[in-house]
């Protein structure tokens, strides 16, 4: 059931209610390419001559409810610009009541009820078009419920009424496309158009016509529907989206959109230590030189001299964070809040900031290197990888390395390795014959029996394989902190935290040299 609503109908009321019944005229259908949006989202529009003007005698109800009776639609017309109507009113008290309510303005639109026929889809209008389509009724209703349509309706009173014999005759319905989708089953569908009214004004030489009247000389044309014609058009001015702005709500939707990441995966990898509360530096003990362990040959004799020695690694606190000035104003005002879009980008930009310190003081502090062959081949990997990890075995007195650190680029080196067959070496389905498995939605992976870190905060062609308990960082997140300047109604909004890092142990990472 496609429902649309037209704008303002005309009401033709006899001169006493023993003459003859209350009337009234209007456009109930705009044409194509007047589009209106039904209930589930769809878009409609009818096309000219979709309606058979001399059908059976429609419905006149309220609300959509045949339970509503109030009269009948006793006269059809194909306009330019629409589909016109006349409706007759019951001598009922349901009926007395409904004219009153259109008097007063409480009723000022109406709507169609029609079964759909043929239809099809135009892409261009980006809507369901009818071709075809069967008049059920037409109800009063009194909210429009979508706003746009441009329909022309007459506010006159009227001499009298044209009989049935001077309804139009039926307007053909062009024929559909062979590349338009046509739908043979009738189909029920449901729409609204807002409506706006219309207040003409007649010229001296022509009076604004009766619903009857215009019907009338829209079918026999001439001189007389040139006038009319003129004197509707002229008295309805354009109203633009530009001569309304004052009604015109801005409309905010969802909340504010942030697309930067505030991830650490170095920091979360090596994980952040407690910082200690007091001093600008402190100190991180040290092994520096084992014991000594020999054999006593022959007995009696003296055991081998040892010496055990800690030093002090100092490690000095950074201070990083931003500040921002923002209105009293702006606080209040916004919605959604923007001292809550401020704070999350803070802390946002603050996790970036000290996960890059750590990408670089790592790449730093890396100082033992092993060169690197083909970043293509699966065989130069595995080659990299055992030397680099038997240097660390070595020189480290016996650790191994546990996590693969890789730049964006060199990530895309790893996840696209493949083996004879065209096979990827790490699938991300976890299979068990599987070297690893790693994927692009996620900075961690395996491979190589090693965890994988990727950091878009490394240089360009960074690899690096170590033991991460070689590296320490340590931090004290403050969060925001807030002063109120009262002279200016502004509040000084900052938010920061303590970071540092330290190279405890650089045996435990080899960095690719050439890669």
């Amino acid at each position: 059931m496609i429902r649309m609503i037209s704008d303002l109908p005309t009401l033709d009321f006899a001169k006493s209610d023993q003459d003859a019944p209350a009337s009234i005229s209007g456009i109930a259908v705009p044409w194509a390419p007047v589009t209106a949006t039904v209930s589930n989202g769809q878009r409609v529009a009818f096309q000219r001559g979709a309606f058979d003007v001399n059908q059976k005698a429609a419905k006149l109800i309220e609300g959509h409810d045949l339970t509503q009776l109030r009269g009948t639609v006793n006269a059809l017309a194909d306009f330019e610009e629409g589909l016109g109507f006349t409706a007759t009113f019951a001598r009922t008290r349901a009926s007395a009541d409904a004219v009153e309510l259109i008097r007063s303005g409480a009723y000022d639109a109406v709507s169609v009820g029609a079964d759909v026929i043929e239809s099809h889809y135009d892409k261009e209008l980006k809507a369901t078009v009818v071709t075809k389509a069967n008049l059920v009724e037409l109800s009063l209703v009194a909210v429009p419920a979508f706003s746009g349509a441009e329909i022309r309706d007459i506010a006159a009173q009227a001499d009298d009424e044209p009989e049935p014999d001077e309804t139009p005759t039926e307007t053909t319905p062009p024929t559909p496309s062979e590349e338009d989708e046509t739908m043979s089953e009738p189909t029920t569908v449901e729409a609204a158009i807002a409506t706006q009214p219309i207040y003409a004004t007649a010229k001296r030489e022509v009076k604004i016509p009766t619903a009857g009247e215009y019907i009338a000389a829209a079918v026999a044309g001439g001189d007389k529907w040139k006038a009319f014609h003129e004197v509707l058009q002229a008295s309805a001015p354009d109203v633009s989206l530009a001569d309304g702005p004052g009604v015109l709500p801005e409309i905010i939707v969802g909340g504010v959109y942030n697309n930067f990441i505030g991830m650490r995966p170095v920091v979360d990898v090596v994980g952040a230590r407690s910082m200690p509360a007091s001093g600008q530096t402190f100190i991180r003990p040290k092994v520096t030189t084992h014991n000594s362990v020999g054999a006593q040959s022959p007995d009696n004799t003296t055991l081998t001299a040892s010496t055990f020695v800690i030093s002090s690694e100092t490690v000095t606190k950074g201070t990083y964070g931003g500040y921002v000035e923002i209105s009293e104003q702006i606080i209040s005002w916004s919605d959604p809040s923007m001292l809550n879009a401020l704070l999350d980008d803070m802390a946002r930009i603050y996790m970036n900031e000290t996960d890059d310190v750590a990408c670089t003081d790592l790449v730093a502090g890396a100082t033992t290197t092993q060169a690197f062959g083909d970043p293509t081949l699966a065989a130069d990997w595995l080659a990299w990888i055992g030397a680099a990890s038997s240097t660390i075995l070595t020189a480290s007195n016996g650790n191994n390395p546990n996590t693969l650190f890789c730049s964006a680029d060199v990530f895309g080196d790893l996840i696209a390795l493949a083996d004879l067959n065209a096979r990827p070496l790490f699938p991300n389905l976890n299979a068990q014959n599987a070297f690893g498995a790693i994927a692009v939605t996620s900075d961690t992976g395996t491979a190589f029996g090693c965890r994988v870190v990727r950091d878009r905060n490394f240089p360009a062609n960074t690899l690096i394989l170590g033991d991460t308990s070689g590296f320490e960082i340590f931090e004290t997140q403050r969060g925001s902190v807030s002063v109120l300047a009262p002279s200016t109604l502004s509040t000084t909004l900052a938010f920061r935290g303590y970071f540092a890092t330290l190279m405890i142990d650089a045996d435990k990472f080899v960095k690719a040299s050439s890669y």
